[in-house]
């Protein structure tokens, strides 16, 4: 019993193990699992234990199988979702693989830009921080240019001022850049060349004063002249008549007329050119004759320089030798009044040169500098008039000599007043001259003798008829007539003789001088209609003034103009052939532009289809025209009926040989009606009056020979022309059979180059029949004609 007791027992227990053992397992990772089964090995019941075991996995079984039993549908429904689910995925993967692509290659792009982009912002940090370095060196370039500029140009002074700012100012902001090292380098040997160049001057200054001394000298005794005939006058003035005082009045008008037309002097070293002294109203002093600026100039350089008395030791140690020089009398100067002429006017030279210097500058001489040279020019003068001094000259032959050269002289006077006139006539804008204020309108009807009364009475602004060159050649005639009457004054001649002598001159200056000008600005190449319109208003306004000249002539020489011998002007006959080359001008003019049009005509001669407006060129043409005639207000109505007359007749001349031309060989009715368009336009044109003054359809007659041959060809009415053909009242009288018959000619077979008529074919032979006809009754014409 016990021992069943005991075997019972040992058997709960191994069963007991053995749970334990299966439970282990099924708790324990299989990393451990060893030494669980390690303990099955090592007990006796193992048998049992596989028993258990093969129990144990049996139920697992069943509880698994029950629960893939209970799970079977939703997992079936789970693998057909997921297969689903695959399909979208692997579309998602597509998609996710292309959008990838995209982007990839997109991204390349991006990169691509964004990398130039970054090559960019370099080049800009780079770009600005340069500009920044230029914005402090460009001050310093633009001074260092306007340096080299103002040495170039010999603005020493300015140079000079220039080179302080740049070495004070700018040079120094940028002081650590290599070429402003040069610059640095370079300012002293620029101060030094300034010092040379000025110095210079000065030198070829001196030297021209010391040759020209015995011009300043001549126009220094003739202000003096100039002011004893001023101071006479004045004594004699309650003694003259009222003839003598309208010429005192036309002195004045001299006076106060100085145009700046007149040709400005030129400058020598220093001197301006005074030969033509003798053509001024008054006589220029030492100022206007001498160009004092080299001296100024150096004295300026020297002081900032810091070398002033170094220049002022120099210029008196040279003025000083120049003196000593003027004051030796030549060995021959006995011989001729003219080498005791130029002695004085040498020594005068020098003292009025000297004197301006004086009065113009600060220390450069003193008074006591000027007394001892006179101090020295007197005591050698004395001693050369003591020693070559011979008296009782006779001067009858240099008045008998100046009469000789008086038309030498003329003919200078007229080369000189040719180039006024170039220019007057050159700077000109042939416009009319406007004026804002009776101020301004006085000032021009007090240049120029005008009246009008409906000008007077229009509002400001308002506009003179003619160009500022009138009032100006008015005045440049006045003044080469005044500067004719200067000629004469002291060679004792009579009034009528005077008179004659200025008459005759001047009509030399219009028939000859002026009117060449004036004819070389109207065949000017580029002169246009408008300056040819404003040129036949001037000379015409100028024509009228010819009589206010002729008195202005009788007012400063005192002989009456029915004195038997007195010449007339001709200056009407002057600016009546100018008017009319200007005239003619126009019509050229006029007609180069209506070819310049018709160059543009582009018909289409073989066209089919009927145009219904005129050709654009010729629309263009006809604006241009109505333009221009627009601006012939102010012409004679003569011209501007000739001007408009003529451009008709030329305009359908041209047309005519345009259509006959030939180069057109064939042309069909399509091409004759758009030319007859145009032909209608020209004629509208007429009959709209473009220029007033015309009767009725006078205008309208220009283009009758292409109206009757355009009707006849389009109205086709052979049987009237050939019928009527001779009789003073025929319809077509201005066709010409040869014409008619040319133009038939073009119009032959042009059915046959084009192939939609082909339905038609017997109308068009019987066409080519009619047109045969007509063109053997036209021949027959013509021979009959003929002989």
């Amino acid at each position: 019993m016990e021992r069943g007791k005991m075997a019972e027992a040992e058997s709960l227990e191994t069963a007991a193990e053995h749970e334990r053992i299966l439970r282990e397992i099924e708790s324990t990772d299989t990393a451990c699992i060893g030494p669980t089964l390690r303990s099955v090995y090592d007990g006796e019941e193992h048998g049992r234990f596989m028993e258990k075991l093969e129990t144990r996995i049996r139920n697992h079984d069943r509880e698994i199988e029950k629960m893939c039993n209970f799970h079977y549908q939703g997992f079936v429904d789970s693998i057909t979702e997921l297969l689903k689910v695959r399909g979208e995925a692997q579309k998602l993967k597509n998609q996710v693989t292309d959008t990838n692509r995209k982007l990839q290659h997109e991204g390349k792009e991006l990169v691509i830009a964004m990398e130039e982009l970054k090559q960019c912002r370099l080049q800009q940090r780079n770009i600005s921080a340069t500009v920044d370095k230029l914005m402090l060196c460009l001050p310093v370039l633009e001074m260092y240019s306007k340096l080299r500029d103002q040495m170039k140009t010999k603005r020493h002074y300015p140079a000079l001022k220039t080179l302080e700012h740049l070495e004070h100012t700018y040079l120094p902001q940028v002081s650590h850049y290599r070429f402003c090292k040069v610059m640095v380098d370079n300012i002293p040997k620029l101060r030094e060349e300034i010092k040379d160049v000025s110095m210079s001057d000065l030198k070829d200054f001196l030297e021209s004063i010391r040759k020209h001394s015995d011009k300043i000298g001549e126009t220094a005794m003739k202000q003096a002249q100039q002011q004893r005939n001023l101071d006479n006058i004045v004594l004699q003035q309650p003694r003259i008549g009222s003839k003598r005082k309208s010429k005192k009045d036309a002195y004045t008008i001299f006076d106060t007329e100085i145009e700046s037309t007149s040709p400005k002097s030129e400058q020598d070293s220093g001197i301006l050119d005074v030969e033509d002294e003798e053509d001024d109203e008054e006589v220029p002093g030492a100022q206007d004759l001498v160009d004092f600026s080299p001296v100024y100039r150096c004295l300026h350089i020297y002081s900032v320089l810091g070398a002033r008395e170094t220049f002022e030791n120099y210029y008196r140690k040279q003025r000083r030798k120049q003196a000593r020089l003027v004051l030796q009398p030549p060995s021959n100067m006995h011989e001729t009044l003219d080498g005791y002429r130029k002695y004085f006017n040498q020594i005068v030279g020098f003292f009025v040169v000297e004197d301006h210097i004086l009065h113009t500058t600060q220390g450069l001489v003193n008074r006591a500098y000027i007394d001892e040279l006179w101090e020295m020019a007197l005591s050698k003068t004395i001693a050369a008039l003591r020693t070559h001094s011979v008296y009782g000259f006779p001067v009858n032959q240099l008045f008998d000599m100046l009469l000789e050269i008086r038309d030498q002289y003329s003919e200078t006077l007229l080369k000189k007043w040719a180039g006024i006139f170039r220019n007057i006539l050159d700077s000109d804008n042939y416009s009319p001259i406007p004026v804002t204020s009776e101020e301004m309108y006085k000032k021009v009807v007090g240049q120029f003798p005008f009246q009008d009364i409906e000008l007077e009475k229009q509002p400001f602004p308002k506009k003179f008829p003619f160009s500022e060159f009138v009032p100006k050649v008015y005045n440049q005639i006045k003044e080469f007539i005044y500067a004719c009457l200067k000629f004469s004054e002291d060679l004792h001649l009579s009034s009528t003789e005077v008179d004659d002598m200025i008459r005759k001159s001047t009509n030399l200056l219009l028939t000859r001088t002026l009117s060449n000008s004036l004819q070389n600005v109207i065949k000017r190449k580029n002169i246009g209609l408008t300056e040819l319109v404003q040129i036949i208003i001037n000379t015409t306004h100028l024509e009228k003034s010819c009589k206010y000249l002729e008195e202005f002539i009788t007012n400063i020489t005192n002989v009456l103009p029915e004195t038997v011998h007195t010449t007339k002007l001709y200056g009407t006959t002057t600016f009546k052939d100018a008017r009319h080359a200007a005239e003619e001008e126009i019509y050229t003019n006029l007609n180069q532009k209506i070819d310049q049009f018709l160059q543009l005509a582009d018909y289409d001669w073989m066209t089919g289809d009927l145009g219904n407006k005129a050709s654009d060129y010729l629309v263009d043409l006809i604006a241009f025209l109505r333009s221009t005639f627009a601006v012939f207000t102010h012409l004679p109505g003569k011209v501007a009926q000739t001007a408009c007359m003529s451009a008709c007749k030329h305009l359908a001349t041209s047309l005519m040989q345009l259509l006959l031309e030939a180069e057109v060989r064939q042309l069909t009715l399509g091409a004759l009606q758009q030319f007859n368009l145009d032909v209608r336009e020209c004629e509208q044109f007429a009959r709209s009056g473009p220029v007033p003054g015309f009767q009725e359809d006078t205008l309208q007659l220009a283009f009758i020979d292409l109206r009757q041959l355009l009707d006849l060809f389009i109205q086709w009415d052979w049987s009237t022309y050939l019928a009527d053909y001779g009789q003073p009242n025929c319809k077509y009288l201005r066709v010409n059979p040869v014409t008619a018959l040319t133009l038939l000619e073009k119009m032959k077979d042009t059915s046959r180059k084009n192939n939609m008529f082909a339905q038609f074919r017997k109308n068009e032979r019987d066409k080519q029949k009619l047109i045969d006809t007509v063109a053997k009754q036209l021949r027959g014409l013509i021979s009959s004609h003929h002989s």
